[in-house]
């Protein structure tokens, strides 16, 4: 099976998953709580309908599909402040709560079951390597007002404080607290 890479960015899509984008679409708001006026379930959708729509074959076909996609994914950015790029690799089930400057790099890779609070941003840490993203784990928890910069990878289960400043790798189960972000039993 080949992997389209998106034009623009040179880049592969998010992986794909033997789930259909509707089967995703349920996962996820059963995640969400089964609240479709979620701003968090609402940007995971836009962003599985990105994913999905790189997939309609031939090219031509995908134009209106990514017409649509960039309306809504802006309306999402625009409107609730969350950026969640159809590039970042997005496991199932994440959990976006609130809204409000939640920046995801578009390199970013997010395992399953993750949750992310407000104002979390996971970027790079230097403007001439934007493709240094960070990798969060299953289960990882960020906390409101984190921030986790570079090319940092967060282990499995662990816990990103509230206004934490991540920097360095984290390892699985353990919990990032602090500016810089500090290990803590």
């Amino acid at each position: 099976m080949s992997v389209q890479v998106d034009w623009i960015t040179n880049k592969q899509p998010a992986e794909d998953t033997s789930l259909s984008l509707w089967q995703q679409i349920k996962e996820d708001w059963i995640a969400h709580g089964r609240d479709w006026t979620l701003p968090g379930f609402r940007s995971v959708a836009i962003h599985r309908f990105g994913v999905w729509r790189k997939k309609i074959k031939p090219k031509l076909l995908q134009i209106p599909f990514s017409i649509l996609y960039l309306m809504l994914y802006r309306r999402i950015r625009n409107h609730y402040g969350i950026e969640l790029l159809y590039t970042v690799k997005l496991g199932r089930r994440v959990v976006i709560h609130h809204q409000g400057t939640i920046i995801i790099n578009a390199y970013a890779s997010i395992d399953d079951d993750c949750q992310i609070c407000q104002g979390v941003t996971l970027g790079s840490r230097y403007p001439d390597r934007p493709y240094d993203a960070p990798r969060l784990g299953k289960g990882v928890e960020v906390g409101a007002g984190a921030k986790i910069l570079g090319n940092v990878t967060i282990g499995d289960y662990a816990r990103i404080g509230a206004n934490a400043v991540v920097l360095c790798d984290v390892p699985a189960g353990a919990t990032a607290v602090g500016i810089p972000a500090k290990i803590i039993k």
